[in-house]
This record gives structure tokens, C-alpha cells and sequence, in this order.
């Protein structure tokens, strides 16, 4: 009977550890919500890089290398359709391509000149015509521009698993 009534003290002990986490977790989405909205997962947002310093980490990646960071930026472009991917500008005129993990989130398609922060995974990868046409596509880009896109493009590619979005 002891050890059944200290296994149980232990239990309730872990137990309360358990709410009081979870309490706390609620707390720090509670403030990050109340400055931006989120989509996908929250996160803390205290470490992102700016623009120009994530075109650097660009800069050091070398096709198919994965870099897992965040940044914030200006959105310059979204998907028209249904908010499935967004362009986020970078340094010297270049942008990310924004697509969300596993099309698990969608933002807003009217947040063009607005801040995010976004966290997730940045990589350089070779764009085929077929994905640069579909990007266009959805962008609201005329039949005769999706047809002058006839070669592969080097782009800057980023899966975000979540982004916070400036109120």
C-alpha cells in the first residue's frame, strides 16, 4: 500500500508539471497573437533574421543545401487562388518563394506590402518551367507571359511551417 500511495503522489506531481507548461505555452501565444496572427505553427520570433541577412545565408547554400531558420520581411506577392504560397523580398531585388509544410495553413491573399516573419526551412533549388507556370498561373500572370517562361530558374525556396503575420 506505501508504494501504490507514493507511486500516486508522483503522478499527481507530474501531472501538475504537465498544466503549469502548458499553461505557460498558452501564455507566450497569447502575446505573440496579440501583436501579429498566426498561421501554421507558432513560435518565438525573438531570434529572426532580417532580409538582408537571410539573402547572406542564401548566399553560403549551394542547390538542394537546407538551412532551418526564420526571417522577416516585406510580402511582395500571393497566391491569388487561395493563399497557398507568397513572395517575401530580400536583399539586392530578390525574393523567397513561400510555400507552408505540407499545405497544412493558408495566408490571407491580400497582404501584399505587409511584414511577416516566418520560420521554417530555407534552400535553393533548380524551379522547373512547369512549377515557374503554375506559380504564374496563380499570380494572375496573361497566357503570353506563362509562355516566354521556357528554362529552368535558380530560385530561393522556403518551407514555413509557420508565419506570423504584422496586425
Amino acid at each position: 500500500m506505501k508504494g501504490f500511495n507514493i507511486l500516486l503522489v508522483v503522478l499527481v506531481l507530474f501531472y501538475n508539471c504537465k498544466q503549469q507548461d502548458k499553461q505557460a505555452s498558452t501564455e507566450v501565444e497569447t502575446e505573440i497573437a496579440s501583436n501579429y496572427s498566426v498561421f501554421g505553427e507558432a513560435f518565438d520570433s525573438e531570434v529572426a533574421s532580417s532580409d538582408s541577412e537571410m539573402f547572406q545565408q542564401y548566399q553560403n547554400l549551394a542547390v538542394n543545401d537546407t538551412v532551418y531558420t526564420q526571417f522577416q520581411g516585406t510580402v511582395t506577392d500571393v497566391c491569388k487562388a487561395k493563399g497557398c504560397w507568397m513572395k517575401v523580398a530580400l536583399d539586392n531585388g530578390e525574393v523567397a518563394m513561400v510555400t507552408f509544410k505540407d499545405y497544412g495553413f493558408f495566408v490571407p491573399k491580400d497582404i501584399e506590402g505587409k511584414e511577416v516573419i516566418i520560420n521554417g526551412r530555407g534552400f535553393i533549388e533548380e524551379m522547373s518551367v512547369e512549377d515557374q507556370q503554375h506559380f504564374a498561373e496563380d499570380a494572375g500572370e496573361s497566357a503570353e507571359t506563362i509562355a516566354q517562361i521556357t528554362d529552368p530558374k535558380k530560385t530561393y525556396s522556403f518551407i514555413a511551417e509557420g508565419v506570423l503575420l504584422k496586425d
